[in-house]
């Protein structure tokens, strides 16, 4: 009995999606690494396109279709050991995670930046930067099991998302 109700439990948790995932209408996430812009889905509309910065070269931001595992605020930055908040941290004022190459969403990640003037352009290491106004307002819609989609293509955010059922086909 008790096993049954953790497999429920499991079973209606965000966290372990079943089924076709992004579910219609799920809040979904397409970056476009052709045009260095991230596009926020929800209840089956695009209700936000956002500059982005990418990997400095193309095999640096993994392509696919990733979870949000992680998310904080004010994250600290550890390759360098620099407090979350502090001026110099170039991971900005939030942290998005994602699962991309079997990872826990502490490497690869959607973030701000101390460096706004950067944002589209192609200069990260491999993870998303936005400004930080902006990630901070994608933060608060985007709850952990959100999926990421990263791609390059010449397809509209609109196309991209009907292929993903992220959007209804009309």
């Amino acid at each position: 009995m008790k096993l049954f109700v953790l497999w429920t439990f499991l079973v209606a948790s965000p966290l372990f999606p079943l089924g076709p995932n992004p579910l219609p209408g799920d809040p979904f996430i397409i970056v476009n690494k052709s045009t260095n812009q991230l596009a926020f889905i929800d209840n089956g509309k695009i209700e936000a396109i956002y500059p982005v910065g990418t990997g400095k070269r193309a095999d640096l931001t993994p392509e696919g279709m990733f979870t949000v595992t992680v998310k904080a605020i004010n994250p600290y930055y550890r390759k360098k050991n620099i407090p979350g908040g502090a001026p110099l941290n170039p991971l900005g004022s939030r942290w998005i995670g994602f699962d991309a190459l079997e990872t826990n969403g502490r490497i690869y990640g959607i973030h701000g930046t101390n460096r706004p003037d950067s944002v589209g352009y192609y200069v990260s290491e491999g993870c998303i930067r936005l400004r930080n106004e902006d990630v901070e307002e994608l933060f608060d819609k985007v709850p952990l099991g959100t999926k990421v989609y990263i791609t390059r293509s010449n397809k509209s955010f609109e196309e991209i998302a009907k292929e993903k059922k992220a959007i209804p086909l009309k």
